[in-house]
């Protein structure tokens, strides 16, 4: 029997297609049997897509920060937050040094502990997997506290946990955060005695907390002695992704957890004017190069070998564009993609617009000794003034209005998430 051409391609089509069904089957068969636990899940954002329309009654109705006089125009309707997603990869063999010392020891064969390793390793990611997610809320233990100054600070406190719990609750939910439980968790330092975990937002008092936990850890006996080098680069401290899946989650549900965070505006132009105004080894080289390579027209050679000289519209440009020269850095990061709030229910959360205050009520929460304070000392460039609403409203005249608008887009929901007053744009 003869077929005729619409015969024959309709059976290469059918046969095709089910050949390409079989090596997608196999494909995540082998992945499955190799990792033990299914396919590896790339990192999703912390909030799916929102409008602000949806979020909008969250906000409350302040007076604003930033004026800057413009003639208004037409403001832009249905934005959309989209977190970009982030590129890291969660697989087991990342960890499985640590975890298969947690699992303990066999005295068998090298084959049959290798086996038994990865059994019970599979095992222990399936029971993870399985927990509940955003972690247990917990009141905050203030049996420490004696005196009576703080019962305002204490209100203002349960207002903060309150509104962003309530907003979570609210807006915040994701499946499956298991899958990047060791990303989640790399900005968050450990301090083991006083059980207190610290998630670090650089521009928000960080290098001075870091000092803090060096002293509670016993590695310096006063917060001011110790170098920015050593703070920054001395390695003293652990963070809770260098701990097995059973301590991270230990040390979770059970430690107190603290994010101290700021003004999005204010820590972004801090961020600038400490990483580009004063002469810098890392960030001229790397970030200033090629900003100015893409963003500065007919630049000189001088610039384009230095990278020095960056300016905040420049920097500004490379913030907003989809397709930065060079990747994002902590300092300019959003709160909610460093320290995933709306995953992990943290018990204390500070504000740098009342540093002091919220640091040193901690400090007596948690049992500190009681000499020790926050110390309140400027970490570099001491001599600048500290960026403050005044200093922002000076960098934010040299923009458009279209460009402060896509600032606030940018880190609406750190505004939104920690009751930001919504500056005038």
């Amino acid at each position: 029997m003869v077929m005729n051409p619409k015969q024959v391609f309709l059976s290469v089509l059918i046969f095709g297609v089910a050949g390409l069904l079989l090596f997608m089957y196999l494909q995540i068969w082998i992945e499955e049997q190799h990792t033990g636990w299914g396919s590896v899940n790339y990192l999703q954002p912390v909030p799916r897509i929102m409008t602000r329309e949806k979020i909008q009654e969250h906000n409350t109705d302040q007076n604003p920060k930033y004026h800057i006089p413009e003639d208004p125009k037409k403001k832009k309707e249905n934005l959309l937050f989209n977190s970009e997603r982030s590129t890291g990869v969660l697989t087991e063999t990342s960890h499985s040094q640590r975890e298969g010392q947690a699992l303990g020891k066999t005295t068998e064969s090298p084959t049959f502990k290798l086996i038994e390793k990865h059994q019970r390793t599979k095992t222990l990611f399936k029971k993870f997997r399985e927990m509940n997610w955003p972690l247990d809320i917990h009141p905050l233990n203030k049996s420490l506290v004696k005196d009576n100054k703080w019962r305002r600070t204490d209100e203002t406190q349960e207002k903060r946990r309150s509104f962003l719990q309530e907003f979570c609750k609210k807006y915040g939910g994701v499946s499956h955060p298991q899958s990047q439980l060791f990303h989640m968790v790399s900005r968050i330092y450990v301090e083991d005695k006083h059980k207190i975990l610290y998630c670090e937002v650089p521009k928000a008092g960080c290098s001075n907390w870091k000092r803090i936990l060096m002293v509670l850890n016993g590695l310096a006996p006063s917060a001011y002695n110790i170098s920015h080098d050593a703070v920054h680069y001395g390695k003293h401290l652990k963070k809770l992704d260098s701990f097995d899946l059973k301590g991270i989650y230990t040390r979770l549900n059970t430690y107190t957890k603290a994010v101290f965070v700021r003004d999005p505006m204010e820590r972004l132009v801090s961020a600038f004017r400490d990483k580009f105004e004063h002469p810098n080894s890392y960030y001229h080289p790397v970030f200033g190069k090629a900003i100015i390579k893409k963003y500065r027209p007919n630049a000189c050679e001088e610039a384009l070998n230095n990278g020095s000289g960056v300016k905040f519209k420049e920097f500004v440009h490379y913030l907003l564009d989809s397709h930065r020269p060079v990747g994002m850095d902590i300092h300019w990061e959003k709160v909610s993609k460093l320290c995933y709030p709306c995953l992990i229910n943290y018990d204390f959360v500070g504000k740098f617009e009342t540093l002091e205050e919220d640091a040193n009520y901690f400090l007596e929460m948690i049992g500190a000794p009681k000499e020790l304070k926050f110390p309140n000392f400027k970490d570099r460039h001491s001599s600048d003034e500290r960026t403050n609403a005044e200093v922002v409203r000076q960098y934010l005249k040299d923009l458009t209005r279209t460009e402060r608008q896509l600032i606030y887009d940018f880190y609406y929901l750190d505004y939104l998430m920690f009751n930001y007053t919504t500056p005038f744009l």
